[in-house]
């Protein structure tokens, strides 16, 4: 039904299409003025709207709605598609499977879960970096990607047979963001829904953070955990509040010298600042002209790093150029653009700016080189800074004396700036302070690794390899690199890991592959390597010097995170920069270089080589891109998507509806459903609860449920030696989601973790209560569970930060943990939370740990929230009998979401829900 009579026909091509058309509103509500994302989300519910769930009260509120009174009314989203990644796409193909033997548990069709909306996974993040630098690197990668994950594929390739509407992109195809913006997505997309042929605004949520990537496309999506993404799959709305919608104007052009990387690490920084969390941004403002659409995704691929929901652009002349460089039909195209126009969704330059809930603005001329780190991608640095903020970073961790005030200039190094032409100019520097080193082999050459030695440098990550300027950037500033006879530090990793098959081929059309391969940069892999934390080992010799020397190693790459634990577990300093500042570093070695003031080494001649010297021109990179990047390579690399390798053709395949679960360390029967009655059970006080973690401020969900290398003495590594699993095939935690003994002995493993239960400890240690035994986390929480005893987390600012990742709640619940305590949540982990059961509080307005007098040994106390209160009570109880009572906030911010928590969980809800559906369908025919 649709009360407002909006749908009309769009004539595009001699075929007529069926659109509800927003503009009918105009005379009535004034729906101009609105952000383009509330275009996109009214046209939802207008096309959805069914009396029940969506109504025209929820369309008046959205087609009304003002700055200010945002957080007013929920409202439904029914994305048109969803996308997956293989490291949390399994564990969502792994829970419907075990939904479908639930189901039938109940005495229900196992074929009701299904998938009621088009579902692509691809599979990019389970290639690991083990072989660099040689010409058999990707060859070898891949064949050892396979022997690793083998079960894990022939469950998806089951997956692939058994559910409708459920497409896999095999390994070696390219990462998920980029595959969906170079292939899958339509911007406008065209069902047919009974005798009509539909045209509608492409939306999707994905199980990735950063699928907000297709916002540079003016695609409506964004990273969901990877239990939400699963009740999208069966047919559930998401529900959200109205947003707020913060306005970015982009004025201007960027200044040469800079990269799309520089200007994302500043627009993340301005962001993270202005703080927008939880809301949309929406780029806009004349300077979109100047900015292409790979730079455009660029920026929108980082919204979980500046912390907004979306980052959004809207359609223009540069989205159908892109739609034509990519190889999409002309046909998509003219639809594109003549739905644009008739929705009032068509940017042109002039246009008057929407209304917003607050706007931030920026000038592309302020942008300067940058990197960001040592943890957190937030916290950009000017280049030119780099190596002075590394080095006190050395002193703020106690490594490093206090660095002298009265340093004086080094004898023959110059401070390079660039200047309007590209060049440098010679101003003079600083001293570098004295560092810690240690002197070991490497392939019989002795060498001296210092604290801030550059160990890691990869280009990696959609976040970049995307983008063709940045990308030839590389290879030009490779190629002059290589023409004045540099060369890559011996003691650096180098990698080359390419979004899509596209790159390698500009870049060897350019004749740049070869002299990046000469610096060690080989492709490696098509996928997500070290940004996910698959940077695989270390060469042992460098490896060891780290450890024996107790170093603060560096990695730099041109991924979009940089946590603490999450590149490689030996390198304790990360940072973020554009691919060729990439390759600089990996020229230069050391994080204590300062590019923009010393050489990055000698010429044949003895003579000084610097940055500048060897950094291409925009008009370079413009005349590389424009000659090289067609149409036809897309088409070509895309012909074929679905086929794969033979290794994926030869697969033997499991058949049938239901999954008949092999003996595996990979894919595992999950518990969550074990003994689910047909009604729920209302949730009792949480009584004397103990903590099981206490944490500061910014933990993310890499602390929590991190993706990265299984040590051996870890309890994830000691369960896999105890099921005869070797050291060599232990593959990766993100690796091993389909498994939840493996995962919930991960949950808070990473080395970095902080638990102040635990002082002075790193990774997953705490003490059991009241007894103040020391032992894992995982052990505690066993223990714990034998004892009856309920658990809560204690947590600061900016709890769950980061990936989407539904580990990081389902290991929290099933290491027996009801509550969460922290000052705030980050959005994607909160949602994750309530979606397996686990009840989200908040601290009030000047309460945390610290001001409460709470050292974690209390016995907790919770009031119950089967009333749906807004505030509970919390009473916690030391063993000395000091009691501190407080009340907290309950962040379960939506009705739909406290359904999902009185039922256990999102896929508890929808399991009950289709196997009601079904009964009451029973009794109605009986009848």
């Amino acid at each position: 039904m649709n009360s407002f009579s909006t749908l009309s026909t769009l004539e595009v091509e001699g075929k007529s299409f069926s659109i509800h058309n927003i503009t009918e509103l105009e005379k009535q509500f004034g729906v101009s003025r609105l952000p383009f994302s509330l275009k996109i989300l009214l046209e939802n519910l207008l096309r959805h709207e069914d009396g029940r769930d969506i109504t025209q009260e929820h369309i008046k509120a959205l087609a009304t709605w003002q700055p200010g009174s945002a957080t007013a009314e929920q409202i439904s989203f029914s994305p048109a598609r969803v996308i997956l990644q293989d490291f949390t796409g399994v564990p969502a193909i792994v829970d419907l499977a075990a939904m479908r033997d639930a189901m039938a548990e109940l005495g229900s069709d196992p074929a009701l879960i299904n998938p009621q909306i088009p579902v692509d996974l691809v599979i990019d993040h389970s290639v690991m970096v083990d072989r660099f630098a040689s010409m058999d690197a990707l060859d070898l990668n891949r064949k050892l990607e396979f022997q690793r994950n083998k079960e894990r594929y022939q469950f998806l390739r089951w997956g692939q047979e058994a559910f409708d509407n459920f497409r896999v992109v095999p390994p070696g195809t390219g990462i998920v963001h980029q595959v969906n913006l170079e292939y899958l997505a339509d911007v406008v997309t065209e069902r047919r829904e009974g005798d009509k042929l539909m045209a509608f605004p492409d939306t999707l949520v994905g199980t990735d953070s950063h699928t907000t990537m297709i916002n540079g496309l003016g695609v409506l999506g964004w990273g969901v955990g990877g239990i939400e993404a699963e009740a999208a799959m069966l047919g559930q709305a998401i529900t959200l509040l109205i947003p707020e919608v913060v306005g970015f104007e982009i004025t201007g052009k960027m200044p040469a010298g800079t990269t799309a990387t520089d200007l994302v690490l500043m627009v993340t920084e301005k962001l993270r600042s202005k703080g927008v969390v939880g809301k949309f941004v929406e780029f806009h403002g004349d300077g979109l002209s100047s900015l292409p659409l790979a730079d455009r995704a660029t920026i929108s691929n980082m919204a979980p790093e500046y912390g907004a929901t979306c980052g959004i652009f809207p359609i223009d002349a540069e989205t159908l150029r892109y739609l034509r460089l990519t190889g999409r039909d002309q046909s998509r195209i003219n639809l594109v653009e003549a739905y644009a126009r008739a929705q009032g969704l068509w940017r042109e330059d002039g246009d008057k700016a929407a209304n917003y809930s607050d706007s931030v603005t920026l000038d592309l001329s302020e942008v300067r080189p940058s990197i960001a780190g040592p943890k957190r991608p937030q916290d950009r640095i000017d280049l030119s800074e780099a190596s002075d903020r590394f080095h006190r970073y050395l002193v703020d961790e106690g490594r490093l004396d206090e660095m002298p005030l009265d340093i004086k200039p080094a004898k023959n190094q110059q401070e390079s700036r660039f200047d309007s032409e590209g060049g440098h100019t010679a101003i003079g520097s600083d001293l570098t302070p004295p560092v810690k080193h240690i002197d070991f082999d490497l392939e019989g050459a002795p060498m001296r690794l210092h604290d801030g030695d550059v160990v890691i440098a990869a280009i990696t990550s959609c976040t970049n390899t995307s983008n063709p300027a940045v990308m030839m950037a590389a290879g030009l500033l490779a190629k002059r690199a290589r023409e004045r006879g540099l060369t890559v530090k011996p003691w650096v990793k180098t990698s080359l890991a390419p979004g899509s098959q596209v790159v390698p081929q500009y870049l060897e059309s350019a004749e740049l592959m070869q002299p990046l391969r000469e610096l060690g940069f080989h492709v490696v892999g098509f996928g997500c390597t070290t940004c996910i934390g698959n940077s695989g080992p270390l060469p042992e010799e460098v490896s060891q010097a780290i450890r024996k020397g107790k170093l603060v190693a560096a990695s730099v790459l041109s991924g979009n995170r940089n946590f603490e634990g999450r590149i490689h577990q030996e390198v304790q300093t990360n940072y973020l920069a554009s691919p060729p500042l990439v390759v600089a570093y990996a020229l230069a070695g050391s994080m204590r270089i300062d590019l923009t003031t010393e050489p990055l080494g000698e010429d044949a001649d003895g003579k000084p080589v610097f940055l500048t010297d060897i950094w291409p021109s925009a008009a370079e990179v413009a005349e590389a891109v424009e000659t090289h990047v067609s149409s036809s390579l897309f088409g070509k690399s895309y012909a074929d998507v679905f086929e794969g390798a033979e290794e994926w053709k030869r697969l033997d395949v499991p058949g049938g509806n239901t999954y008949q679960w092999p003996e595996s360390t990979y894919v595992k029967k999950p518990p969550f459903f074990e003994g689910i009655s047909a009604n729920i059970v209302d949730s009792p006080i949480i009584k004397d609860a103990r903590c099981l973690v206490m944490l500061g401020d910014s933990v993310t969900t890499d602390h929590i449920s991190p993706a990265g290398a299984i040590l051996p003495d870890s309890p994830a590594g000691e369960y896999l030696l105890s099921q005869g699993v070797s050291l060599g095939d232990f593959n990766s935690l993100g690796s091993r989601r389909g498994n939840h003994e493996v995962m919930m002995r991960g949950t808070f493993a990473n080395v970095r973790l902080r638990n102040q239960l635990a002082p002075g400890s790193e990774g997953s240690v705490t003490r059991h209560l009241p007894d103040g035994e020391s032992m894992s986390i995982y052990a505690a929480g066993m223990q714990y569970q034998r004892e009856k005893t309920p658990l809560v987390v204690l947590a600061g600012r900016e709890y769950g930060t980061g990936s989407s990742r539904d580990w990081a709640a389902k290991g929290t619940r099933l290491l027996g943990v009801s509550a969460v305590i922290a000052q705030s949540y980050e959005r994607i982990h909160r949602s994750n939370l309530i979606g397996f059961g686990v009840l989200p509080l908040q601290y009030q307005e000047g309460d945390d740990a610290e001001s409460l007098g709470l050292s974690g040994e209390e016995r907790f106390t919770i009031s119950s929230a089967d009333q749906h209160p807004a505030t509970l009570d919390v009473r916690a109880e030391n063993d000395n009998g000091k009691v501190v009572e407080f009340t907290v906030d309950i962040r379960i911010d939506t009705p739909v979401e406290w359904d999902y928590y009185r039922h256990g969980g999102i896929l508890h809800y929808v399991l009950r829900s289709l196997a009601s559906d079904q009964s009451e369908d029973a009794l109605s025919t009986s009848a």
